[in-house]
């Protein structure tokens, strides 16, 4: 099966010194090169996905700043396609799976940001698009959240997520994993 990689929101916002600093983005960010590198050297498409924000009072990835930029550390090349989106399905009202149709993609790898809310809702809509979905999760990050006045580390949001997307959605893999599979 053609694999496709798509990263999703690695963005100037979520680094340190952003608007919505994330936990451990600069070790996930590492990964997502890593992938990125791999899929390069392979020939093999991959897509970037970046979030512009488009409603009144967003407090990151606004339109023309330095946050909602892709971070340096996955920056795609001229020829590789960056699908803008403004919701957190990077499938919603964009040509992202036009583009994976076109280049034949079977089976999507993806990564980068917020575990808890666009990567799981593009996997969950991959899936439901029929494509067998890979995660690496330390490719991955979140933050901190808050519910009922309780705390809920990033760890823990990211493992609850990462656990809720293994079955049925996609299999969940390490950075390392995937990159020693056998192609």
């Amino acid at each position: 099966m053609k694999q496709g990689l798509i990263i999703i929101d690695v963005q100037n916002d979520y680094f340190a010194g952003g608007s919505m600093e994330l936990v451990a983005m600069d070790e996930a960010a590492l990964n997502c090169k890593k992938l990125l590198q791999f899929f390069r050297t392979e020939q093999a498409p991959l897509f970037h996905i970046q979030h512009i924000a488009n409603r009144d009072g967003a407090t990151f990835f606004v339109p023309n700043t330095p946050g909602c930029e892709i971070n340096d550390s996955v920056q795609p090349l001229e020829n590789e396609p960056v699908v803008v989106k403004h919701y957190p399905n990077s499938f919603r009202e964009t040509e992202l799976l036009a583009i994976l149709q076109k280049a034949g993609v079977e089976e999507v790898v993806i990564c980068g940001a917020m575990s808890h809310i666009c990567i799981d809702t593009t996997v969950r809509a991959a899936f439901d698009y029929g494509y067998k979905c890979h995660v690496v999760s330390d490719a991955c990050a979140t933050r901190d959240l808050q519910f009922n006045g309780r705390l809920v580390e990033a760890a823990d949001v990211h493992a609850a997520f990462m656990s809720a997307l293994s079955a049925p959605f996609a299999q969940i893999t390490s950075t390392n994993q995937f990159l020693d599979i056998e192609w």
